[in-house]
């Protein structure tokens, strides 16, 4: 191994252990003293009842573990956005499972915790699985209700998606394991089935405090919306548990009874490891998100027998397409090629930069696989496309629209990994999280923003420079200085991939070594919905 590649696996491996360090603080939820608290209740956290339902050995993923952070330091902040959201298996079944986490403001909604349970459902919908709700929650953030409360992304879009989802006939179920109040009380009295734990579970539209400022009547929590009074008075639940676990039981045994599900078909054959080294992704990926590498060796470090079959391989070559299969799965592959190549001409192209011909094979490549019904995967590492006089008297604006064309209207799942910088229109055409990949990750190593942190703080600076002079506050060199490092750090906090995560713009920030599994439990998921749509690009400039 050359020293460039152990600098680069030394770079790669700090911001992977940074990653771990990250992961193991929002695991915690509200702290250990909350969770003392929890515990002393005789209530399991939301990550133990998880844990308990979820099969033991089973592979499973969590979508947006870092929803939330930094967002809400004022308010106390939200770690996990208040909500752990997983997908994996309950007795062999692939579901999505949504669990309020209590030791984060008694688990009340703040509005990236909106985001991110119709996140949960988005996922649901999209794949036609199973998802239950683990509830235990105080409601609405009321601090924050003017951003929660009202609009079409907000809380109430939650009980629509309920009556949408039974009407798809995807299955939900609901536990109410602790507070389930106000509006929040619909969520489980909408879905297929409901549980109630007694002594800690209650379900009302309005607690004692203030039905007794409402009406002047007196009553307790417990005799107003308990097990007992849901599960033999008001007939509102299908079950009452004991405690936790048997409530987590009786899931499983409801789980266990589905039928099976109409299948989209998607290719798998028995799957391989890659025959390259995973690991050397650490080293070959570049410290600096300038330098160059060449992506078919990352490539070949995910797919099985590490096979790659190149489509157009002459052609276009900072964008590479191709077949290959990960975990058994057969995939349609779209990365950025990151090195500089020559084409036939003896023209140099700039790796990361997506040109004409680029999108023009992208395009063709999209629409094969979606005529053969073959799940695409891209892979990001783009800074946008070519700009100059050239491109643009090329057309590099109607080729560029015709791939983002084609990436809007596929009709088969996209997957989609951040590996390096996503930026611009490059975000867009290689499917960025507004084109509805169904599941999208990025790496530690990832960037997204319009435009790198270094391009962003010079036009910044520029416009920053000719206001001070306008109001005749000349700016010298130090001063210049001074000013581009101000810009560049505050950009640069906004392109890393954990502020992307915090607002959902990514599913979650993995071990590139994961990468594998998300992509095949995101087929598996996708494969429970027949594609129902043909595969049709519109009108179209051409």
């Amino acid at each position: 191994m050359d020293i460039n590649f152990n600098k680069n696996e030394d770079h790669n491996k700090l911001k992977l252990s940074d990653l771990k360090r990250r992961l193991a603080k929002v695991k915690l939820g509200g702290g250990k003293r909350r969770i003392e608290k929890h515990h002393a209740k005789g209530k399991l956290t939301a990550r133990e009842r998880m844990d308990y339902l979820l099969d033991e050995e089973a592979p499973s993923i969590e979508i947006g573990a870092f929803a939330g952070e930094d967002m809400y330091e004022e308010h106390g902040g939200c770690p996990s956005g208040g909500v752990v959201v997983k997908v994996g298996y309950v007795k062999g079944k692939q579901c999505v499972v949504v669990a309020n986490d209590a030791t984060v403001k008694a688990g009340a909604w703040f509005p990236i915790t909106g985001k991110k349970n119709l996140r949960a459902q988005e996922i649901s919908i999209e794949n036609k699985l199973p998802i239950i709700y683990l509830v235990d929650s105080a409601g609405v953030y009321l601090p924050m209700q003017d951003e929660i409360f009202p609009d079409k992304e907000h809380f109430g879009r939650i009980f629509r998606n309920n009556a949408v989802m039974s009407s798809m006939g995807i299955t939900q179920i609901a536990a109410v394991m602790g507070s389930c109040v106000a509006g929040g009380a619909y969520l489980p009295i909408m879905s297929d089935e409901a549980l109630i734990v007694d002594k800690t579970g209650s379900i009302f539209l309005a607690g004692s405090y203030l039905v007794k400022a409402a009406i002047g009547e007196s009553i307790d929590n417990e005799t107003l919306g308990g097990a007992t009074t849901h599960s033999e008075i008001s007939g509102v639940t299908d079950y009452k548990a004991k405690d936790d676990k048997d409530a987590l039981d009786k899931i499983k045994n409801i789980v266990d009874k589905i039928g099976n599900f109409d299948k989209a078909g998607f290719n798998r054959v028995e799957p391989k490891k890659p025959t390259e080294e995973p690991d050397d992704i650490f080293g070959i990926l570049p410290a600096s998100r300038s330098d160059q590498y060449d992506m078919v060796e990352i490539i070949k470090r995910l797919v099985d027998d590490s096979e790659f079959e190149q489509y157009k391989e002459g052609y276009g070559q900072t964008i590479l397409t191709g077949y290959a299969r990960i975990d058994g799965w057969a995939v349609g592959i779209v990365a950025n090629q990151r090195k500089v190549v020559k084409t036939k001409k003896g023209e140099m192209q700039f790796g990361g930069v997506i040109y004409s011909d680029s999108a023009d094979k992208a395009t063709r490549f999209i629409a094969n696989c979606n005529q053969k019904k073959i799940p695409l995967v891209f892979l990001q590492d783009v800074t946008g496309f070519m700009v100059g006089s050239k491109s643009e008297h090329g057309g590099i604006i109607k080729d560029g629209a015709k791939m983002v064309n084609a990436v809007s209207n596929s009709v088969v799942p996209k997957f989609t990994i951040v590996i390096g910088n996503s930026y611009g229109a490059g975000n867009y055409a290689m499917c960025g999280k507004a084109y509805d990949p169904r599941l999208i990750v990025a790496w530690p190593s990832a960037e997204l923003a319009v435009m790198s942190g270094n391009s962003a703080a010079k036009v910044l600076l520029q416009i920053e420079k000719a206001s001070l002079e306008k109001s005749g506050k000349p700016v010298d060199a130090e001063k210049e200085k001074q000013l581009f490092d101000e810009i560049k750090q505050r950009y640069d906090d906004q392109i890393s991939p954990y502020y992307a995560a915090a607002r959902l713009w990514t599913d979650a920030i993995i071990n590139p070594l994961e990468t594998r599994k998300w992509i095949s439990m995101g087929i598996e998921a996708a494969n429970h919905a027949p594609i129902e749509k043909k595969f049709n690009m519109g009108v179209l400039q051409v």
